[in-house]
């Protein structure tokens, strides 16, 4: 085969997995990529390992030390086994959750297998079920660490694996590095002991999710009046169906419509491109049966049923979309208040929002005397600061803008079940009380000030996209922008090297995060743009927010076209 020069190394580790040791379908797989004329696909596929990022181990299926395939899964959960037996010692206990995706219950399979082997105690679920209730069961199993198989919202040819602690958050230094240090360990594919134990696998018991929604049911409202909410849900092939229908159910809406043509798991998500609810294509079917039925709120979810998208009658009786910003917001003000009139606030309280989502929500939470604690992107510090304050002060409520939110403390990562139960409560509570979801919203943007949110990711594949994103924040760091559109930087936080540099003083501050490749610009006016590649996806993202007062809702349409346009003047200033 000719192959460049520069790519030869990458030939060598292709090679190697023609071996031993490898089966005979992923040996023919690697040998019709280098027999291919064109080595692009070979390059993709051997040129990095797979690695943590902020969602664990995530990419395209296919043979290859880069892609999702049984031996990089093997690799990672041997790594775990090996890190789990330094750091525990024997008696290690570990809960397994999959999706719809394809081949995620053979992933599973395999998860469970090599954790056998490795004389570690399985609980794997029997079927399908959502991410939150791995990050339940972790917990209510009193497991050491938990995985689940899924790619969360990518498209159909990815499929990944998240790994949780035993806090039931994903994980977060020093265990992700840990781990890795030992998966990198692994040099060959005997390194990975695949004779598995049937003995120490075993189902998770029916009472974890009998307790799941005990503690559901012990937050949410269930009331007469919901029978009368109109609510229309999609699954978008993924595991919600599992359980939302159900805790809609038990809360006693009685008007639910489910969209039938995407309830059924699938991982081909064949009715939609991506099964992303942040992207109102894939919500196109849910929303042309919201429009037919006259629905009060409408909603979907992800896969795995972490993130829910939500839909809501605006002033004009048109279902409109909300952010995740928007929808975290009323989120935040409606437990707050749920709270408040309820004599439960207290000075032991807290909220919880990353640095990239709404600065709407600090200021909600702060009008209620709670403090609104702030992480870096990632769901899984948001569960370790609520792990850091246990025994000191209790979670509320907390969200991030990718339409991941929670609310109490029973599970460690964002929540969609939860979530979506809440999301429609709030909805009919207001029908009860003469109002809609959106109304809510513009009378939190009459209080606080009316807040826009856009996020741009520029995708870029391969070894050279991941080079062409390092050398776009080098630019952003080494040649920093003293104004925008004609508005002043204040302030520019490198999250790389945990500072923050107020342009006015000239003066640099230390900052209390993790280090991390994230910069953040701060504009006098209150706008920030933040840029961050992403850690689970061949993606940089730009995060753009502004703010303006409102004064009345009659004016939220003249604002919100001034904020738009703004958006749009900075979008052009980032060449995006």
């Amino acid at each position: 085969m000719a192959i460049a020069s520069e790519t030869e190394h990458i030939e060598k580790k292709a090679l190697e997995w023609l071996k031993d040791g490898f089966d005979e379908e992923t040996k023919k797989g690697v040998q019709s990529l280098l027999d291919s004329e064109d080595p692009t696909d070979l390059i993709d596929s051997f040129y990095k390992n797979l690695e943590f990022g902020t969602g664990g181990l995530r990419g395209k299926m296919g043979v290859g030390t880069n892609k999702m395939n049984k031996y990089t899964v093997g690799w990672a959960t041997q790594g775990l086994a090996n890190y789990l037996k330094k750091e525990i010692g024997s008696g290690s206990k570990v809960a397994i959750a999959f999706d719809s995706r394809n081949n995620s219950t053979y992933f599973a399979n395999v998860v469970a297998e090599v954790l056998s082997a490795n004389d570690i105690e399985v609980f794997k679920f029997k079927e399908l079920r959502p991410t939150p209730l791995l990050s339940y069961a972790v917990r209510a199993l009193h497991c050491n660490a938990g995985i689940v198989i899924t790619a969360s919202h990518n498209p159909k040819e990815y499929n990944g694996y998240k790994v949780y602690w035993n806090d039931g958050g994903q994980l977060v230094p020093p265990h992700d590095k840990g781990i890795i240090s030992e998966v990198k360990q692994l040099n060959e594919v005997k390194d990975i002991n695949f004779e598995f134990k049937s003995a120490l696998i075993q189902e998770v018991p029916a009472s974890v999710e009998d307790q799941y929604w005990e503690n559901v049911l012990g937050i949410a409202r269930k009331t007469d009046s919901n029978k009368d909410l109109k609510v229309v849900y999609t699954a978008l092939h993924g595991t919600g169906i599992t359980m939302i229908p159900e805790g809609l159910e038990k809360l006693g809406y009685e008007q639910l419509h489910l969209v039938e043509s995407q309830k059924t798991p699938n991982g081909d998500f064949p009715t939609v491109k991506s099964p992303n609810p942040e992207e109102k294509v894939a919500l196109e079917e849910a929303l042309q049966l919201g429009k037919s039925v006259n629905a009060d709120i409408v909603l979907g979810t992800d896969p795995d049923t972490d993130r829910v998208g939500i839909a809501v009658p605006n002033l004009e009786g048109n279902l409109q979309l909300l952010n995740g910003n928007q929808a975290a917001s009323v989120l935040v003000y409606y437990i707050l208040k749920k709270n408040q009139d309820s004599g439960l606030l207290n000075d032991r309280q807290f909220t919880c929002k990353t640095v990239v989502t709404s600065e709407l929500i600090r200021k909600i939470s702060e009008s209620f005397n709670v403090p609104c604690e702030e992480t870096l992107t990632g769901f899984k510090y948001i569960a370790e600061k609520i792990r850091l304050n246990e025994g000191k002060r209790n979670f509320l409520v907390g969200g991030e803008e990718s339409y991941g939110y929670l609310v109490g403390d029973f599970v460690r990562d964002k929540d969609a079940v939860i979530s979506a139960l809440f999301l429609v409560e709030i909805a009919s509570w207001c029908k009860e009380n003469g109002t809609t979801f959106f109304e809510l919203l513009l009378d939190v943007y009459e209080q606080y000030g009316a807040y826009q949110e856009d996020l741009v990711s520029l995708v870029k594949e391969g070894k050279k996209g991941a080079e062409e994103i390092a050398h776009m924040m080098s630019e952003m760091r080494e040649n920093p922008w003293q104004e925008i559109c004609g508005i002043e930087v204040k302030e520019i936080w490198d999250f790389s090297n945990a500072v923050k540099k107020d342009l006015g003083t000239n003066s640099t501050i230390n900052i209390d995060f993790p280090k991390s490749n994230v910069l953040q610009y701060r504009l006098i006016d209150g706008s920030i743009i933040t840029a961050r590649p992403s850690g689970t996806e061949p993606k940089i993202k730009f995060y753009i927010s502004v703010n303006e007062s409102l004064e009345s809702k009659s004016n939220y349409t003249q604002v919100r076209q001034k904020m738009i346009d703004k958006i749009d003047a900075f979008k052009g200033f980032l060449g995006i």
